[in-house]
């Protein structure tokens, strides 16, 4: 059975965005609305998605239902393994009593340091700082609030690779206009961080280091995606960034330091500052400098490559893959849907950090029967976090294969000599939907470039747009908070943050 998407169903382009848009206006009604549990929110979405596409859409039942399994399952090995095993790091650390030591060791100055790189994961940074002693609450938002500006180039620059083969541009053009968009947003960011946890006069008090942090990551940022390439501008922004920032701080301090409100009446409480000893806060640091250590060869291209040769079956989703096909004007042909999933049990990131969690346990003295007894405690509390995970995978699967994605995009193009403005919009739109800069990407990286060329405006601009407007998006997409609240413990409390 074959399917072509459908883009006005109803005769109507604002009567069709406004259905199309229902699974989503569902799925934030009920978490942001009525403080509805994650879980229940996702699942609604979900269904609410699968029913608008075959009763509205047309979309046959098999697909929908497919559409759906195939997000799910992605959703359980891609995302929800990463969070599992980045909180059971968190948990062993915890349960060897390290990480009170590390929490010691550590100050504000160093969380504004490791925010400069914005490219840790939220679901390990997030439950990091809480062990630095930060609320939940404001873990989980912060977390958020990084993790933007860096997100055209993650994964090795696989957004940009994206972008490059459904738009048919350069990528070399393509990630140098991104590198010319970005910058502003990551000297904002940092300043944005302090603010939200403190006043404007204190925030200005450590603008030296704000700006220092912001523009050398966004100067290397700028310069490695216009001279060098696409794969490495996160990692070098975040090691460059680091670098400098640590040397800044050698020679320059803030008049006060900040500290958190239960530091700040230990503080006063305390005759002095208790010292731990170099082997102490190095072995506090292990469990971290482990994980980073397997997550940079974990996504080394050879090392990823040799581990998926040997261990990952590749199946064709059953009755999906090649089912469904976009037409004009989304593209410029009939082009078949790929469904194609990639058991890569061995080479996922999820697996990198178990291992790293394994590993980091045995060196600090778990044996197996405390690690197993860990990993199964992580699993108790994270079983909720791993369903809405789960269906927040299957709505975005099933609002892409069903085309409401490319509804709500379509109502952007009308906005005509607007669209420059609009357009970056779309992709904050489809991250916002997707979670993800890649999906977006490939949602809608050929039609920005059609528009782009019928309104005569520069397809490399346009598609960069939707790439750099993306990013903003990674907040507040239901994917990311979920993540958050579940790596910071704050599941039931995704409104708030939203």
């Amino acid at each position: 059975m074959t399917w072509t998407q459908v883009y006005d169903p109803l005769h109507s382009w604002i009567l069709s965005t406004l259905v199309a848009a229902l699974p989503i206006l569902v799925l934030f009604g009920l978490l942001a609305g009525l403080r509805v549990k994650p879980h229940w929110c996702a699942i609604a979405g979900a269904g609410t998605a699968v029913v608008v596409a075959v009763t509205v859409f047309g979309m046959p039942l098999s697909l929908a239902g497919m559409s759906f399994v195939y997000g799910v399952g992605f959703g359980v090995l891609k995302i929800a393994w990463i969070v599992l095993a980045a909180v059971y790091l968190y948990d062993v650390s915890v349960h060897t009593g390290q990480f009170e030591i590390m929490l010691v060791a550590f100050c504000f100055g160093a969380f504004i340091e490791g925010a400069a790189g914005f490219g840790a994961p939220v679901a390990i940074a997030g439950a990091f700082m809480i062990g630095l002693g930060f609320q939940p609450f404001h873990a989980a938002a912060l977390n958020l609030l990084a993790n933007t500006s860096p997100v055209a180039w993650g994964a090795i620059g696989t957004p940009v690779h994206t972008l490059a083969a459904v738009s048919g541009l350069p990528e070399s053009d393509l990630s140098a206009m991104i590198g010319r968009i970005l910058p502003i947003t990551g000297i904002i960011v940092p300043f944005w961080l302090v603010r939200a946890m403190v006043s404007w006069s204190e925030t200005f008090e450590v603008l030296p280091a704000i700006l220092v942090v912001g523009v050398s990551f966004s100067t290397t940022q700028y310069l490695w995606s216009n001279h060098v390439d696409s794969n490495l501008v996160d990692i070098a922004g975040g090691v460059i960034s680091l670098v400098v920032t640590v040397i800044f701080l050698r020679f320059w301090q803030p008049k006060r330091i900040w500290r958190l409100e239960h530091e700040r009446s230990a503080t006063a409480a305390a005759p002095g500052v208790r010292k731990h000893t170099a082997r102490q806060v190095t072995k506090a640091w292990m469990p971290f400098a482990i994980l980073s250590l397997f997550v940079l060869v974990w996504g080394l291209p050879r090392v990823k490559g040799a581990m998926n040769h040997a261990t990952t079956p590749v199946w064709d989703v059953p009755y999906l893959h090649n089912a469904v096909s976009r037409a004009a004007p989304v593209v410029t042909k009939l082009t078949p849907e790929a469904a194609r999933f990639d058991f890569n049990w061995l080479s996922a990131t999820g697996t990198g950090c178990f291992f790293a969690a394994i590993v980091a346990g045995l060196l600090l003295g778990l044996g197996p029967v405390q690690l197993a007894r860990v990993f199964w405690y992580t699993l108790k509390r994270m079983k909720l976090a791993v369903i809405a995970i789960s269906f927040m995978l299957g709505l975005g699967f099933t609002t892409r294969y069903s085309g409401l994605d490319a509804v709500l995009g379509l109502a952007f193009t009308r906005t005509g000599w607007l669209f420059p403005f609009f357009g970056t919009f779309l992709g904050w739109l489809g991250v916002a939907l997707t979670g993800s800069d890649t999906s977006s990407n490939a949602l809608f990286g050929s039609l920005q470039r059609i528009t782009a060329q019928q309104l005569n405006l520069d397809p490399v601009l346009m598609c960069a747009a939707n790439s750099a407007g993306g990013v903003m998006g990674k907040m507040v997409d239901a994917q990311s908070i979920t993540v958050a609240t579940s790596a910071t413990n704050q599941v039931g409390n995704e409104g708030t943050i939203f």
